[in-house]
This record gives C-alpha cells, sequence and structure tokens, in this order.
C-alpha cells in the first residue's frame, strides 16, 4: 500500500562554467530542483529524494515567453504535482500512485503535456525512490520482477499481459559510452577559445583546470561518441559539421554521433534540402558514415501530424529520425514509429514508467520486424544532467532499459559537484567512487576513461544513489524553503 504524507520541493540556483546554447536560448545559470516525498510504503515511513534541472524553452520553446516565465510554469507543476500526491488517498502499488497522479496533472492542466508531466515525473521519481529504499532492493530487481506493479498495456495496448522482465535484458549495463554534447557555441579547439562570443556579446569561459575545447575533452576524456547540434541554417550547419567532422576525425579513430535538429524544421521538406546539402558534402562523407541517428528535426507541433508521416514514409532514403520534444504523452512512441520514425529518446524527466514502457515496445517491434530494414531506437538523452541525485538516477534508469551511450555533458557544462557542500561531495565519492572522483583542483568531478564511466555502485544502490540524501539534504539546507 502507498500513502504520500507530505510532497515539497527546493530549488538550488547553479552556474554554467560554459555558455549553453540549444534551440533558442543560451544559458548561463539555471535553477536546480529537489522533490522530497514522505511516504509510506507498506506499512514502513520513508523518504524518497528526486531531483532535476529546470531548463528552460524545453518543455515549451516558446519564443514570446520570458526565461522567467517559463521557470516559473515549470515551478507550478511541479508544486502541482505535490499537492496532488498529498490529496491522492493511497494506491496498490507505486505504479497505480502514479497513474492517478499523471491522470490529475492531464486532466486539470492547461500547459501543454510534455510540461505539465514533469512535475509528475519528479515525484514519480522520489516514490521509486522510497520504495527501493523501503524494501531494500536496487530499482533494477524491482523492475525485474515487478515490484512497482507495473501494468505495460495500460501504456501500450500491444503489450498487455506481459511484464518488463519479459523484454528488458537480463541483468543491467554497469559501464556506459559518454556521447558528448557539441553545442552551437562550444569551442572546438584550443585556438578558438579566445574567440568564443554569443549574441550578447563575449562570453567568459571557466578557468577551473577543467577541459574547455572539444579537442580537450577528447584528449581528457578519451571521448569516442557524440552529439551535434544544428541551427537550421544549411550553409552554416554544413560548415560547423566540417569543422566539427575535422576535430573528432583528427583526434578520434573510432567514433559515432548523432546529430539534434533541435526543432529547427517546419516541414519534411525544409529538413529534407538541408539533409541534401549536409551530405552531398565531400568533406563529409566519410564522416557522415558513422551517423547513428538525427533526433528531433522537426518542430513539436508538426512532428506527428499525419501529413508529416506520409512525407516521411514517401522519403526511402530518410536517416534513422527519432523524436525528443514530441514525446509528450504516452502514445507519441507508438504514434511516432507508425508515422516513419525510428524510434524516441528516454528522458527521466518524461517519466520512468513510460520510458520503461517505451523500452519494451521497441523491442516487440525489433522482434517482430515491424519496421523492416530499420531498427527501432530508444537513445538515452538528457545533457545537463548533474548528481548528487538526478545523474545517478537517470543512469540507473537506462542500465536497466541496456541502452549502451548516453548523452551526458553535465560534468562539462557545470564545474563536476562545486555547486554543493563539501560533505555532499565527500559522500557522492566514497559511496560512488567508480563515477565520481576529486579532481585536482579539490571538487568532486565525474570519472570518465576511454570515453566510458563505470558505475555498478549506482545499480547496486536502492535507485541510483546511496548516501543518505535527506539528511545530508535537510543539514545543508539543501532542502530549505520553497
Amino acid at each position: 500500500m502507498i500513502r504520500v504524507l507530505c510532497a515539497t520541493y527546493h530549488i538550488l540556483p547553479i552556474h554554467l562554467r560554459l555558455p549553453f546554447r540549444y534551440g533558442i536560448v543560451t544559458l548561463h545559470e539555471m535553477e536546480h530542483c529537489f522533490v522530497r516525498v514522505k511516504a509510506v510504503i507498506d506499512g514502513t515511513e520513508v523518504v524518497g529524494i528526486a531531483a532535476d534541472n529546470l531548463a528552460p524553452k524545453w518543455f515549451t520553446k516558446n519564443p514570446q515567453t520570458t526565461i522567467e516565465q517559463d521557470v516559473a510554469e515549470m515551478k507550478q507543476v511541479i508544486a502541482t504535482a505535490c499537492a496532488n500526491a498529498e490529496r491522492i488517498s493511497q494506491a496498490q502499488t507505486v505504479f497505480e500512485f502514479w497513474q492517478k497522479l499523471y491522470a490529475e496533472a492531464q486532466a486539470l492542466s492547461a500547459l501543454p503535456p510534455l510540461l505539465s508531466s514533469f512535475g509528475v515525473s519528479l515525484v514519480e521519481r522520489a516514490l521509486i525512490d522510497a520504495f527501493c529504499r523501503a524494501k531494500g532492493e536496487s530499482f533494477a530487481s524491482a523492475i525485474r520482477r515487478n515490484a512497482l506493479g507495473i501494468r505495460l498495456g495500460a501504456i501500450h495496448p500491444q503489450l498487455a499481459g506481459s511484464e518488463p522482465g519479459d523484454w528488458l535484458p537480463a541483468q543491467p549495463l554497469r559501464r556506459f559510452v559518454l556521447r558528448h554534447t557539441v553545442g552551437l557555441l562550444d569551442p572546438l579547439t584550443d585556438d578558438s577559445l579566445a574567440h568564443i562570443a554569443d549574441t550578447e556579446g563575449a562570453a567568459e569561459l571557466a578557468d577551473d583546470d577543467l577541459p574547455r575545447s572539444l579537442e580537450a575533452c577528447i584528449r581528457t576524456y578519451g571521448l569516442t561518441h557524440f552529439k551535434i547540434k544544428l541551427c537550421g541554417d544549411a550553409a552554416r550547419d554544413l560548415v560547423r559539421l566540417c569543422a566539427v567532422a575535422d576535430v573528432i576525425q583528427r583526434h578520434s579513430l573510432d567514433y559515432a554521433f548523432t546529430l539534434d535538429g533541435n526543432e529547427q524544421f517546419t516541414t519534411v521538406e525544409a529538413f529534407r534540402e538541408a539533409w541534401q546539402v549536409i551530405t552531398a558534402a565531400v568533406a563529409l562523407q566519410e564522416f557522415l558514415r558513422h551517423l547513428l541517428f538525427v533526433e528531433q528535426p522537426l518542430r513539436r507541433d508538426v512532428a506527428l501530424d499525419e501529413a508529416t508521416g506520409e512525407a516521411l514514409l514517401r522519403w526511402n532514403e530518410r536517416p534513422p529520425i527519432i523524436i525528443d520534444e514530441s514525446d509528450s504523452e504516452l502514445d507519441s512512441m507508438r504514434l511516432a514509429l507508425a508515422r516513419g520514425y525510428a524510434g524516441a529518446s528516454h528522458k527521466n524527466c518524461k517519466g520512468v514508467f513510460k520510458g520503461i514502457a517505451n523500452a519494451c515496445l521497441a523491442r516487440v517491434h525489433s522482434s517482430n520486424g515491424a519496421l523492416t530494414g530499420r531498427d527501432v531506437i530508444l537513445s538515452a538523452e538528457d545533457l545537463t544532467n548533474i548528481g548528487p541525485v538526478a545523474l545517478m538516477q537517470d543512469l540507473a534508469v537506462v542500465a536497466t532499459l541496456g541502452i549502451s551511450h548516453v548523452e551526458r555533458n553535465g560534468h562539462h557544462y557545470f564545474k563536476g559537484l562545486s555547486m554543493f557542500p563539501s560533505e555532499v561531495q565527500a559522500c557522492i565519492v566514497k559511496a560512488h567512487g567508480d563515477l565520481y572522483h576529486w579532481h585536482p583542483s579539490g571538487f568532486a568531478t565525474l570519472r570518465v576513461c576511454n570515453g566510458a564511466v563505470d558505475m555498478g555502485s549506482i545499480v547496486d544502490a536502492p535507485f541510483g544513489y546511496s548516501p543518505d540524501m535527506d539528511r545530508l539534504g535537510r543539514q545543508h539546507g539543501l532542502f530549505g524553503a520553497t
């Protein structure tokens, strides 16, 4: 039996060490949100924690609103989800509790579903954390024995009668390849650092002994996988891609990459024309052979409509294309596959149970040969995710889903865990020394070796992290007033 006694959210301002531009916004600072849920799990009172960045211009990407308005909306949906969780009397399982919470958010909110479900996802993660801690069980184990009561058919009807353990790998992964994002403002070479500028003037770059340029990151971390942002202007994208390709090919022998369209195109035809410009470039012929997929090139308001699907299905030579921002509802991946897409992305901010169901759906399609000649893709995206909670919970889910490479740049755009008290950093390094280590300058940062991270301690923890974050959070003011 599941009952929530109290659910609250708490904000920590954090600053980027490098400016990051994605889509229509350039970030220099951000707010990090913790959600704390006190619940009764089968008679045991326990606290669960979840966390995420409040990234503006992703959940709505409305050019007419300010960043302050976007962040206020995110806080509104989080506060609403917390209040609704306290009002729900009880549920038999965590999954049933999530269903009730999700249904309330979608029925009562006038906001887009991707945004309204964000608050629900934070409470969902905190409840999963509480359950695993109450039971002394890892997330991977709880999913494989379906202790959370997941009913896959409630999300995708074709999965009715099956459980996650029927489709997911028998064991979670314990090592990932990192896919390093190359943002639109990111310096590519050491020589280019002094010339970085954004639309508001010269960007201040961190001087903290961490790598800043793409070539420095490849040297330091041994990177082999990359995610390259597109701006939507074919001529500018061609120049940028050639420059990125030159750096990667000079420094990495065995590489792979994805492209992120960031909703820069309004029609399939417009993207197809830009794609023809890129693929016709002689300088990119070898580089493009290493492309894995293209992520969300089309604007979310057209990406899944019928006309788009017809145009995609007519384009037989299209690259593998997946949805990200368009993955806003429970049936979005199912619709995307029917429209000619190769799959979708997983992000904890879109929902853990949804991601599990989508992973199972991908395996159903793959096993049935539903997309002849094309692999069904469920990627792992969430570039600025940081510890000590959010990153670990995200990796725990990805490990369970069996996704072997993940987009993760939180350690690049932020100065490790330096924004948290030293005791918090020390507890994370002690408990998760395979994932984090002390930088010589005295802060905890991600341990990346040969382009990959080991995270067996994450898999073995209840839900991603081992330390008592409730105690640490209360002791150091992380769970102060909202």
